[in-house]
């Protein structure tokens, strides 16, 4: 959870509190406690639709300090990377762009088909990633938005009227229908439920 660039959306029962930063929610989520709110008080990433914990003890200095002291670990790439080779051990050539070595498995015919193109397998390999990815990053980004809409929803709109067939025009990418049927939703549970499940339109992340 990247806390420095992320950004976070937080309810009060079906009430939108906060929207932004950790820190602003966090903060937001404590003042609702103060006023004894009736909750349930969760907070989303706006990115994943799934709920987060916050620590909201102690003063506002100390959540800002714990969210300080979360930010480096925040920063670490969650891949696997290759040791880091001294430059003076590194030979003449190319560098090696943070190439990741891993395992593939492909039969016979495909890795004689591979032996056959420019550049080798590793450099076919490659370029056939990222043509998937170029042709198939709607899709991906369409997938992404059900997915995460459906996070959300599970969490805070399942005993509101129409849910299942909410759900089920979401990932039929309905949206005219996901939105006739989420008419009688609380407003704020709602509006974030369909910003959520608008692949076109990212939510900050």
């Amino acid at each position: 959870m990247n806390t420095n660039s992320a950004t976070f959306t937080s309810f009060d029962g079906h009430q939108r509190i906060a929207s932004g930063p950790l820190l602003d929610n966090a903060l937001a989520v404590r003042r609702a406690e103060d006023r004894r709110a009736d909750g349930p008080l969760l907070v989303f990433d706006d990115a994943t639709g799934r709920v987060v914990d916050i620590d909201t003890r102690g003063s506002d200095a100390d959540i800002v300090a714990r969210l300080v002291a979360l930010a480096p670990a925040a920063d670490v790439p969650c891949t696997e990377a290759e040791p880091v080779v001294p430059a003076e051990r590194r030979g003449r050539g190319r560098p090696r762009l943070g190439v990741v070595a891993r395992e593939v498995t492909l039969l016979a015919r495909h890795w004689e088909w591979l032996a056959t193109q420019p550049g080798g397998a590793s450099t076919t390999l490659r370029k056939l990633v990222e043509e998937a990815r170029r042709v198939n990053s709607a899709r991906d980004n369409q997938r992404h938005a059900q997915e995460r809409a459906y996070h959300f929803m599970s969490a805070m709109a399942g005993d509101l009227p129409g849910f299942e067939e909410a759900t089920r025009a979401l990932f039929a990418g309905d949206r005219p229908r996901m939105s006739e049927l989420t008419a009688a939703w609380p407003p704020d549970v709602r509006a974030y439920a369909l910003q959520l499940a608008c692949s076109d339109v990212e939510v900050p992340a």
